[in-house]
């Protein structure tokens, strides 16, 4: 198969000289997808190792797309598309409970005269 680079020592599960790895933090409204980042510094990596599944690179450093380019980005376009179509689905359920709760809760006695506090919603 080849040598495989380690990012992390075996033992102390830290990463190696010259390598940097981070969390990119919380998605809001779509936490489920963890993403980080990570730098290589002077780090040499066989080219039999590389993640590249959609480009090629030559001894000479040139590089070509293998694949079509729009099937490489149709699943970004995708995965885009379906978070602004459930974003109708949550600002639905935030409506809902921003009308039920303006509905029972009670606030600004501002009428003369009146012991009840009137209700968020008829105010």
């Amino acid at each position: 198969m080849g040598f495989v680079v380690p990012i992390r020592n075996l033992e102390t599960h830290m990463p190696i000289d010259g390598v940097q790895l981070g969390d990119i933090g919380t998605k809001l409204g779509y936490n489920s997808v963890d993403n980080g980042w990570m730098i290589f510094n002077k780090v040499r990596i066989p080219r039999t190792n590389m993640l590249s599944r959609f480009f090629y690179i030559d001894q000479d450093g040139s590089i070509e797309i293998r694949g079509n380019p729009k099937a490489i980005y149709s699943t970004m376009v995708n995965i885009r598309s379906q978070l602004i179509f459930n974003s109708g689905y949550v600002i639905n359920r935030a409506l809902i409970i921003g009308v039920r709760y303006s509905v029972c809760r009670r606030q600004f006695s501002t009428l003369p005269g009146m012991r009840v506090e009137r209700k968020i919603l008829d105010y």
